[in-house]
């Protein structure tokens, strides 16, 4: 299983084999598209792999940044496409979230004009389940969540430390503002989706955007 994430400035690439996974990464900040295809391909020629010799594709597909959404979506689909490969979108919140490695976690990624795309998610019995849906606004409008012994992580904690601070009060153990989403966490989420036939054919691929405005407007 072959998985893309370009939601942020980060670009990395992972390739899950089994128990055995290997990766790449890089600090993009806009070269997402000039790195990606060929990080994966460096990767598969270290694996041994050709890309029909793969199970699918996996991507992070939001929310995050638009341009890299489409990046990942794009390659995902194209690589997919020629090789005759399913696909598998996962939500880069809980890839995001996954990457903590807590079992409460509030995961918030930096949405620019304001606005945090925010989501909660609890691991237990060796899975992952939804406690708040992704969506994006204000700091203000991160979920509230019951108990404490939750856990901060992304970019939206760095940018809107305080509000998030205020926000969630003792229900937070901890923060890992520098936390972001990673290939690894989506071919590990990818696995099991793919395992029960849930991959989609490469043409059905769509990033998930969560936020209805494209561009900000300045007048």
């Amino acid at each position: 299983l072959l998985a893309l994430d370009t939601s942020t400035e980060y670009c990395s690439v992972a390739l899950l084999r089994g128990e055995q996974l290997t990766f790449r990464e890089a600090h993009a900040v806009q070269r997402h598209s000039e790195l990606i295809l060929p990080m994966v391909e460096d990767l598969l020629v270290c694996c041994a792999l050709e890309l029909r010799q793969l199970d699918g594709i996996a991507f992070g597909a939001g929310p995050g940044s638009f341009t890299g959404l489409r990046i990942a979506c794009g390659v995902a689909q194209g690589l997919a496409f020629g090789a005759g490969l399913p696909v598998v979108p996962v939500g880069t919140l809980a890839a995001l979230a996954r990457e903590a490695g807590q079992p409460k976690v509030i995961a918030c990624l930096d949405a620019r004009m304001g606005e945090i795309y925010h989501a909660a998610y609890r691991y237990e019995r060796g899975q992952w389940t939804e406690i708040a849906a992704p969506a994006v606004g204000p700091p203000q409008s991160a979920p509230m969540l019951e108990g404490d012994g939750w856990f901060g992580c992304g970019s939206g904690f760095a940018a809107y430390a305080d509000a998030l601070a205020e926000r969630y009060g003792a229900r937070l153990d901890g923060v890992a503002p520098g936390l972001h989403p990673h290939a690894r966490s989506v071919a590990w989420l990818a696995a099991p989706v793919l395992a029960a036939g849930g991959g989609l054919p490469a043409e059905q691929a769509a990033p998930i955007y969560v936020r209805d405005k494209i561009a900000l407007k300045m007048h």
